[in-house]
């Protein structure tokens, strides 16, 4: 029997911290999510870290949470991270072929991804990931392994992922802080929910995935099999969240609440009309609005998301034949109808598939990032395990704690 080991998916978002943990054999055949935690963390803001000491006590209790369900200590996980520090580019590389065999190896797929990594880049800026597209040889498009094949000369199509390096630094101290080690390199996190919530069938005949987070809301589209580009844009629901806490004149947390409890994405999908008692700004009036007025709030903001979302799809080749949502933001009732009469293209959710788990951890669009965190291999040429070479160390306080539990 192949032995089980826990691992941990740490997901940096824009404005909250999910943590999940899953259980796998030792050669990966299957994944089981047992465990999870997610909450809000001030000292992150659009995936950013502003404040250390914040950040590392949201990491520190969102994985001690997750912990404490299942009865285990998690020591490594496996970051996740997006914002607007992230940036990608496509390049190009092109590799000869000089032996009499022409028989094309690993190595020569390694070099020519060399190659095509050697992009102009501000000495601020580190590559934590890059993902093949498409090979070419000797002309041959649609190559999607070349190892073994013969050819003159290899060519390769990537997709470049460039981060801060000092923003990167800020979440590792954070993690570090918190009494946790970073197995490397560290994931874009609309990487990883892609390989989790959307099926091979859409990226080969192309889509669109968005994922709605709090500050931010991330683009990837795909198509032949591949990620064609991606983006994040600096606006995310947390502003249906402002509007409503402006408009009712309550606080945020309360708006909150509101919003997940009662909200739709446009006031037609309101059957009635009840009302919805709150507590105002000064946490002492009681105060009534309805369904209709919050439904008003949601819609109009979410008119604007999806313009922008809109103005993206205009600027690609090809218009995607379809939609997927995922992310925090997609759990607002009809927000997929929503997205389809602004778009004018079929829209569907995107909940993680393939993962086995309780049903409030896997159906649920929150954790899609962190579950498809255990499953991402970089590059597609490796699998990454706990105890592979770590960019942070555990602290002393919290070796000793593990020790005497």
């Amino acid at each position: 029997m192949a032995r089980e080991e826990l691992i941990c998916g740490l997901d940096i978002g824009s404005s909250q911290i999910t943590c999940v943990v899953g259980k796998t054999d030792a050669y990966k055949d299957s994944i089981e999510v047992v465990s999870s935690s997610r909450i809000a963390c001030r000292g992150v803001i659009g995936g950013v870290v502003v404040n250390i000491n914040e950040t590392a006590l949201g990491v520190k209790k969102v994985i001690e949470e997750a912990e404490e369900k299942i009865d285990a200590m998690i020591h490594d996980v496996y970051l996740g991270i997006r914002g607007s520090h992230v940036e990608t580019v496509n390049n190009k590389g092109v590799h000869a072929i000089l032996r009499t065999d022409k028989e094309i190896t690993a190595e020569d797929v390694t070099s020519v991804i060399e190659n095509a990594k050697a992009i102009p880049m501000s000495s601020d800026r580190v590559i934590i990931d890059t993902i093949p597209q498409q090979f070419q040889i000797d002309r041959q498009k649609g190559v999607h392994d070349p190892t073994g094949m013969e050819g003159n000369h290899l060519e390769v199509n990537i997709h470049i992922i460039t981060a801060s390096s000092t923003t990167l630094n800020n979440i590792y101290k954070s993690v570090a802080q918190a009494g946790f080690s970073i197995i490397e390199p560290p994931v874009y996190g609309l990487v990883a929910v892609g390989n989790v919530v959307v099926t091979n069938e859409e990226k080969e005949l192309g889509c669109l995935m968005v994922d709605l987070g709090g500050q931010t809301t991330g683009l990837v589209f795909y198509g032949e099999n591949c990620i064609k580009s991606s983006k994040e844009l600096t606006i995310g629901c947390d502003l249906i969240t402002k509007d409503i806490s402006h408009g009712l004149k309550t606080s945020l947390l309360q708006a909150k609440e509101i919003k997940e409890r009662h909200g739709v994405a446009f006031p037609s999908m309101l059957k009635g009309n009840e009302n919805i008692d709150y507590i105002g700004v000064d946490g002492r009036i009681m105060k009534t609005t309805n369904r209709k007025e919050l439904a008003e709030y949601i819609a109009s903001r979410l008119e604007e998301l999806f313009e922008k979302i809109s103005e993206e799809i205009e600027n690609q080749d090809i218009t995607p034949p379809g939609i997927i949502l995922t992310g925090g933001g997609s759990m607002l009732e009809g927000i997929d109808k929503a997205c389809e009469k602004v778009t004018g293209i079929e829209t569907r959710l995107g909940l993680p598939q393939g993962i086995r788990g309780p049903n409030e951890i896997t159906s649920n669009p929150a954790f899609a990032t962190a579950i498809g965190l255990l499953k991402y291999s970089p590059g597609q040429e490796e699998t990454r395990r706990p105890g592979m070479k770590s960019i942070s160390r555990m602290p002393m306080w919290r070796k000793l704690r593990d020790m005497f539990k």
